[in-house]
């Protein structure tokens, strides 16, 4: 398999203005069944804390996403739900021991000037530099990163 730099894939593709969950499940193309242009749309739902309602972090719903696309499923729906809710859980609770929290609104509750409402702020300059949207992004690329390499 290719080395691919996914932090480096996910850091730009952040900057080019995608959302964290965008950003963290494209950086794993490589290795899901889907076309980049479906893997933005299933993912840009999740932004934003889900839709910008400041809940769950978009870096941590990527996980999610990630997982289930990349881990195998069977014809035992009751096997698999236990199977990935496990390793969401774990990988969720890596993810808090890193950052406090996986809740958007906590991970951003030091952040000046944040809006609310639908509409995503501009991206510029002074975004990325009082966002720590960056850090979570790269955490959860690594955390998947780690897992993907160490399962089987």
């Amino acid at each position: 398999m290719e080395n691919i730099d996914r932090k480096k894939k996910a850091y730009d593709l952040f900057k080019q203005g995608y959302n964290c969950a965008q950003s963290v499940v494209v950086a794993f193309e490589d290795v899901l069944d889907l076309d980049r242009q479906t893997l933005l749309n299933v993912s840009v739902g999740f932004g934003g804390g889900f839709g910008r309602t400041r809940n769950l972090c978009g870096a941590v719903s990527a996980i999610a996403i990630v997982l289930g696309l990349y881990l195998p499923h069977s014809d035992k729906p009751m096997e698999d739900k236990a199977n990935i809710y496990k390793h969401i859980q774990n990988l969720s609770e890596e993810f808090k021991k890193r950052n406090a929290s996986d809740n958007c609104g906590e991970l951003l509750k030091n952040v000046k000037n944040l809006t609310s409402g639908y509409e995503p702020q501009v991206r510029d300059e002074e975004y990325y530099k009082m966002r720590p949207c960056i850090k979570f992004v790269l955490d959860s690329v690594e955390i998947l990163d780690n897992f993907i390499n160490n399962v089987d």
